[in-house]
């Protein structure tokens, strides 16, 4: 009879080992998969706004943002609704906001703060939103921002206009897509305004050959791998090679010179809303200007043409 007692009671020691080594695993497995949602995501290009920073006749520069309802959004998908919480405090006359963020390994919470600036509209209600912001930038929310390059729209490209010697315009501008290097720095961006056209864009900088050494082609003269393909090109005449170089280069900066002196497809589609709306035919423009179609318009001409028609009257009200 003691015989088997001893029998099941090995047996039932066995199994407890046996379930805590399989809670462990579990509580290894819930702690792994903790850490990795605690990664906080970049921003997507619909979670970014455009707000205009300066202004003036030449143009205008623009900042990207995020608001207070994407924190949210990203704290609960990163650390649930219930693993986060938010509360204020006023230090020296100044609303501060502490983000608490429950760290299950520790068993506590961990925080950070940051303090907030002072809205033009309603004071408590921006100096609360702006310091939450800012403390979950603290956290990692949307700091790749700070990598954003200097967002610069030329007049041609948006619409200004002056009133109590004050610039203005009523353009809506929109991040329309956004990539990121592993930093976690911006290194691609396109910008649109209201009517979907491209009004700026940054590409994604690209690595230099590897068989020139590295080293990009800053001087007139043709690279290595130029120079390869001139020589598959033998001539009897002497000098052709060097010859056929300089041609190729002439070539190409007439051709960028050309380029530059045409106005872009959204130039084009603005300055027709204008002769829509102002009820001036096409003609009237290009014989004004002693040109015979719009494409030997060029950007001077351009913005002469648009100034002129931005002062003219809506037909309707004419």
């Amino acid at each position: 009879m003691s015989d088997i007692k001893e029998e099941l009671a090995k047996r039932a020691s066995s199994l407890r080992k046996k379930e805590s080594g399989n809670e462990m695993g579990q509580k290894e497995a819930v702690d792994k998969l903790g850490c990795e949602k605690a990664f906080v995501r970049l921003l997507r290009a619909d979670e970014i706004e455009c707000r205009v920073s300066t202004i003036n006749e030449r143009g205008l520069s623009l900042l990207l943002f995020k608001d207070a309802r994407v924190d949210q959004k990203i704290l609960d998908e990163t650390f649930t609704p219930f693993g986060w919480k938010r509360t204020h405090q006023i230090i020296d006359g100044n609303l501060y906001c502490t983000v608490e963020i429950w760290d299950s390994e520790k068993c506590q919470w961990i925080s950070k703060q940051d303090v907030g600036t002072t809205s033009y509209s309603e004071k408590e209600k921006g100096q609360a939103s702006d310091s939450f912001k800012r403390a979950c930038f603290n956290w990692g929310v949307g700091r790749e921002l700070y990598t954003a390059p200097f967002i610069w729209i030329g007049a041609g490209h948006a619409t200004i206009q002056k009133k109590d010697n004050k610039f203005t315009t009523s353009d809506r501008f929109s991040v329309q897509s956004i990539s990121y290097n592993e930093q976690r720095e911006i290194n691609a961006l396109v910008i649109v305004n209201g009517k979907g056209f491209k009004v700026f864009e940054m590409k994604p900088k690209q690595k230099n050959r590897q068989d020139t050494g590295n080293q990009q082609n800053t001087g007139g003269k043709p690279d290595e791998g130029q120079e390869a393909e001139y020589k598959e090109k033998p001539s009897r005449e002497t000098g052709s090679s060097k010859k056929f170089g300089q041609e190729l280069g002439s070539l190409q900066k007439a051709g960028q010179k050309s380029e530059e002196n045409r106005i872009t497809d959204m130039q084009k589609a603005i300055l027709e809303q204008e002769l829509k709306r102002t009820g001036v035919p096409i003609e009237n423009v290009l014989a004004r200007y002693k040109i015979h179609k719009l494409e030997q318009m060029t950007p001077e001409i351009y913005t002469k043409a648009l100034s002129g028609l931005k002062k003219s009257k809506t037909k309707e009200a004419a």
